[in-house]
């Protein structure tokens, strides 16, 4: 099986069949269902985060130094913290994104998103690279209070850490994705030491240096890449139902149609933990020292949670059961602000091009990490009256 290319009905096999399966190749047990999922993700005294950030394709030596002498860490600060400093490291981000800051980026949300609209001249577009790419990577700086950023260098960065420490790359391409990391976490370490203000990097001045930049790291790479995905996922999703595309800008209709592409198709597609005791999930006895993969994904379509799981219905009483953004003390800080930027671009885009359409009906080529999955491209025909072959 590959993890890097499981697909719905992969998803459905496990958690029908093997809901709890120990995966050979990779040694990881991947658990599917909805309730054992759950379960992990809520009791962090059994199940510990701590190879929640470890590179998945091993890390050869000769890389390893690469980043070694780039000074290059990922301590346990956020989302691989298991510890007593968690809570104190967590509140400090969390205090850039209470719902009273985030509802107060609305305004510019809704302008980057008007502003990528009108630059696009068709027939043809590309949403990935005219919308969805760069603006929650602004939108988290500004969040965050950080300006003066090279945005495309600052995406250039996230994708090759995305890529370096979930994906499968061969040494060769290891070893490239290393320098774009290396390079990454210097920049980050040398405004960390520079900063003065109020800003992300201003409060985290008095927290070691290796903490931080490690929290940095995988804040600002996590923190916006996840949502470019949700946003690829939302239009591919939604373009593909015309009487919904028609419903999009009525009241509550665009958050309801984001959280069942949370449900349905999560960005985050798994993530990963360790048995820190024996225990025993859906019957099946799980070793002390077990790698777990939780199928986010899988368990967003479990049928014992949400009849009819694979229909897309924005309706879904119980939609927010999801678990794409985690649960317990690492549910995701950010979750607030991307429901509102999908939201918020969704309706945007429903507003300026009410005809758009999908330009084929063929699958997207798609992202194929562990744990991040998401369409590549979205390519639209922006006008009814455009008759392309196409």
């Amino acid at each position: 099986m590959d993890l890097f290319q499981l697909d719905s009905d992969d998803l459905r096999s496990l958690r029908e069949n093997a809901p709890v399966h120990r995966d050979e190749g990779t040694g990881l047990w991947l658990v599917s269902r909805h309730a054992d999922v759950r379960a992990v993700l809520a009791d962090p005294g059994r199940f510990h985060p701590d190879n929640a950030l470890t590179a998945i394709t091993p890390i050869p030596r000769p890389v390893l130094r690469v980043l070694a002498r780039a000074g290059f860490s990922l301590p346990p600060t956020l989302a691989n913290n298991g510890t007593a400093t968690h809570a104190a490291l967590r509140g400090l981000v969390a205090g850039f994104l209470t719902p009273a800051r985030v509802r107060a980026l609305r305004p510019l949300i809704a302008e980057l998103a008007r502003e990528r609209l009108d630059a696009l001249t068709g027939p043809v577009a590309d949403l990935h690279p005219a919308l969805a790419r760069d603006l929650p990577a602004i939108v988290l700086l500004a969040a965050m209070g950080i300006d003066d950023v090279d945005i495309p260098k600052l995406k250039a960065w996230s994708t090759a850490s995305l890529e370096l420490f979930w994906g499968n790359p061969s040494p060769e391409r290891q070893h490239e994705l290393a320098g774009s990391a290396a390079e990454f976490h210097q920049w980050l370490t040398r405004r960390i030491r520079a900063a003065r203000g109020a800003d992300l990097f201003g409060v985290l001045r008095d927290v070691p240096i290796r903490d931080a930049a490690g929290l940095c790291y995988f804040l600002l790479v996590a923190g916006q890449e996840t949502t470019t995905q949700l946003l690829c996922a939302v239009f591919d999703a939604v373009l593909r139902d015309r009487e919904l595309w028609a419903r999009v800008d009525e009241p509550g209709v665009a958050e309801d149609v984001v959280e069942e592409v949370l449900r349905r198709d999560p960005p985050v597609s798994t993530w990963r933990r360790i048995a820190a005791e024996p225990v025993v999930l859906s019957g099946v006895p799980v070793p002390a020292g077990a790698h777990l993969l939780l199928m986010l994904a899988g368990s967003g379509s479990d049928p014992a949670v949400f009849p009819e799981p694979d229909r897309l219905c924005p309706a879904r009483p119980n939609a927010r059961r999801h678990l794409a953004f985690g649960y317990g003390r690492h549910f995701c800080l950010g979750a607030g602000l991307a429901r509102l930027e999908a939201a918020v671009v969704l309706r945007e885009t429903r507003e300026r091009f009410p005809s758009l359409r999908l330009a084929s009906a063929e699958r997207p080529p798609m992202l194929g990490l562990l744990s991040f999955r998401a369409p590549l491209s979205v390519r639209v025909v922006l006008h009814a009256d455009e008759r392309l072959a196409v």
